[in-house]
C-alpha cells in the first residue's frame, strides 16, 4: 500500500563552521540557524527563472560552471583514490580546533559506500544542504555508473528510511519482479529512487544527477572492486564498455566512459514525476530487444516498514518479498530463547548474487539504508547498446530478493534524542542470519560511550569467528551506521571494504 502524501518534518542539516571552538566533548554544541554557504541548487522561483532566478544565458552559464566544478571535484577524488585503501580514502580531517574523533565519527552527518567517488559525491550533497535521502540517492546513482558489476539502472532496489524528526520508518520496494524477456529483469531503479527522493528529499532531483552524469560522460576510474570482478568474471557481453581494444578487461586505474548511460541520466534529470523517470529508458530497451510497446511499467512503492517491539526499543525492516520477515522471525526467536546467537557462517552459494549496499546517517537520528542487486555479477551481461545499461539476471538460481533485509533499531519512540542504529548487508541468501548475529552482538555490548566507540570492532571479531576471515563468512559486506551522543557513526565489515565521508 503506497503512503499518502503528507508534509515531512525533517531537520535540515547545517554546515560545520571551521572556526567554531569546541571546549569539551560533552559540551552541548550550538545549533546553527542558517547554512554557512548559500545553496546554488535551489529550485525555480515563482517567476520560473532557473538556477536561483537567473534568466536565460546566465542560468546556463552558472549551470555549466557548477557542472565543471563537480566534475573537477570528482576527478580529484578519483586521482587521489589510485593506490589508496577505501578505508583511508573515507577519512575526513578533524576540526582544527582540537576537538576530534576516531575515524568514522562526525558531528553532523556521514555516508558509507563501496566506492570512494560515490561517498565523496554523497558528502558534497550533504554539504550543500541535502539530507540523508539526497546523499543516499545521489550515491546510489553514482554506483550505478562506477560499479556495474554489482548494481546499476537495471538493478532492483530496496530501501529503509528512518526519519529522526518524526520517528517514522518507511520501506522502499521495487514492487513484484517483472520481466522484459523470460531471462531479463525490468529496470526499476530510476522510478524507485525518484519516488524515494520525491517523498523525502530536499535538493532538486536534477542536482542529484549532476555527478553521475559527469562520471558517465567524461569518464570514471576503474577501482579495485570493479577490476577484481572483471578479472574474475571476464568481459563476455561487456565490450566495448569495460574492455581494452584487444578485448581484455580494463585494469585497476584505467578510465572508462558510458556516454549512452549519461544520456539516459540526463533525460531522467528532466522528468517531473517518478512514473516518467524510466519511460525513455524503457522505450530504448524495447527498441534494442525488438519488443513491442507498451511495456509494463515498474511499480515501486513506499509503505510503512515492518516493526518488531523488543525490550531495547523497536526494530524496523522491509516487507515481503524481501528477507525482512525472515530476519524479524530469527531475531524474535533468538531473543525469546535467550540462547546463543545463530552461527552466521552457513553454507553459501558458489557465486553470490551481485549486490551493493550503502548507508547515510545524521546526528539527529535520520538513517537511509539502500541495497540493490543484479542477481549475479554483471547481471545478465546483456549490455543495452542504446542505453549503456546492464540488465538484471532472472536465470540465476539465487532468489532475487533474498539479500534484501536492511534493519534499523530505535531505542525509544518517546525520546527525540534516542539512539538509532542501522545495519545493511550484501552477499548471499544467508545474509539474514548474518544480520541476526550482528544485531545480537550489538545488544550484548554495554552501551557506555567508551564501549560504543569499540562496538564495531567487537562485532567484527564475532562475525569473523574462529576462521579469521576478514569478511562476512569470507564474502559480502556489512555496513553499520548509528546516531549516538549527538554524533553520526559509520563503520563496515571488512573494515577496509568501503569508503566513508562526513563532517
Amino acid at each position: 500500500m503506497e503512503l499518502a502524501a503528507e508534509p515531512v518534518l525533517y531537520q535540515k542539516l547545517q554546515l560545520w563552521e571551521p572556526n567554531m571552538e569546541y571546549e569539551d566533548e560533552e559540551e552541548e554544541e550550538e545549533e546553527l540557524s542558517e547554512p554557512l554557504v548559500p545553496d546554488p541548487w535551489r529550485s525555480q522561483d515563482s517567476s520560473g527563472n532557473e538556477v536561483g532566478g537567473l534568466p536565460g544565458s546566465w542560468a546556463r552559464l552558472v549551470a555549466a560552471l557548477l557542472l565543471l566544478a563537480v566534475g573537477f571535484s570528482l576527478a580529484v577524488t578519483q586521482l587521489q583514490g589510485r593506490g589508496g585503501s577505501p578505508g583511508t580514502l573515507g577519512s575526513v580531517a578533524p576540526p582544527p580546533s582540537g576537538h576530534s574523533h576516531r575515524p568514522g565519527v562526525y558531528h553532523h552527518s556521514a555516508i558509507i559506500s563501496p566506492a570512494a567517488t560515490c561517498s565523496h559525491l554523497g558528502r558534497e550533497l550533504l554539504a550543500v544542504g541535502g539530507n540523508v535521502v539526497d546523499a543516499g540517492v545521489g550515491a546510489a546513482l553514482c554506483l550505478a555508473v562506477v560499479h556495474p558489476h554489482a548494481t546499476g539502472l537495471g538493478a532492483m532496489f530496496w530501501g529503509l528510511f528512518h526519519n529522526g524528526s518524526s520517528g517514522n520508518s518507511t520501506a522502499l520496494t521495487s514492487g513484484p519482479v517483472q520481466t522484459l524477456t523470460p531471462s531479463l529483469g525490468l529496470p526499476s531503479a530510476l522510478p524507485a529512487l525518484h519516488l524515494l527522493h520525491t517523498r523525502f528529499g530536499h535538493l532538486p532531483w536534477s542536482r542529484l544527477l549532476v555527478g553521475p552524469i559527469t562520471l558517465a560522460q567524461e569518464g570514471f576510474v576503474v577501482d579495485a572492486p570493479l577490476a577484481r570482478a572483471l578479472a574474475a568474471q571476464g568481459t563476455r557481453g561487456l565490450c566495448p564498455l569495460l574492455c581494452q581494444a584487444d578485448g581484455t578487461p580494463l585494469g585497476h586505474g584505467a578510465r572508462a566512459t558510458n556516454p549512452k548511460l549519461a544520456a539516459v541520466l540526463h533525460r531522467a534529470a528532466l522528468t517531473p514525476t517518478p512514473e516518467l523517470a524510466g519511460d525513455s529508458l524503457l522505450s530504448l530497451l524495447a527498441r534494442d530487444l525488438k519488443l513491442e510497446r507498451p511495456l509494463v511499467e515498474p511499480m515501486p512503492t513506499l509503505e510503512p516498514a515492518l516493526q518488531l517491539p523488543v525490550p531495547q526499543g523497536i526494530l524496523y525492516t522491509t516487507p515481503s518479498p524481501s528477507a525482512g520477515p525472515e530476519l524479524l522471525a530469527l531475531l524474535e526467536a533468538a531473543l525469546h530463547s535467550g540462547g546463543p546467537s545463530p552461527d552466521p557462517c552457513l553454507p553459501q552459494a558458489t557465486v553470490p548474487p551481485g549486490s551493493s549496499v550503502l548507508a547515510t546517517v545524521d546526528s539527529s537520528g535520520s538513517v537511509l539504508l539502500l541495497t540493490s542487486s543484479l542477481n549475479s555479477s554483471f547481471g545478465s551481461r546483456h549490455l543495452s547498446p542504446s542505453t549503456g545499461v546492464l540488465l538484471s539476471n532472472l536465470v540465476a538460481k539465487s532468489a532475487t530478493s533474498a539479500w534484501a533485509c536492511p534493519l534499523i533499531l530505535r531505542d525509544s519512540l518517546d525520546d527525540t534524542e534516542a539512539d538509532v542504529m542501522g545495519l545493511v548487508a550484501s552477499g548471499s541468501s544467508a545474509v539474514a542470519r548474518v544480520m541476526t548475529h550482528a544485531f545480537l552482538s550489538h545488544l550484548v555490548a554495554p552501551q557506555t560511550e567508551a564501549q560504543h566507540q569499540h562496538e564495531h570492532q567487537h562485532q567484527a571479531q564475532h562475525l569473523q569467528g574462529a576462521t579469521g576471515n576478514t569478511s562476512i563468512c569470507g564474502q559480502g559486506t556489512l555496513l553499520q551506521v548509528s546516531a549516538h551522543a549527538e554524533h553520526a557513526h559509520v563503520s563496515s565489515i571488512p573494515k577496509d571494504c568501503c569508503s566513508f565521508q562526513g563532517f
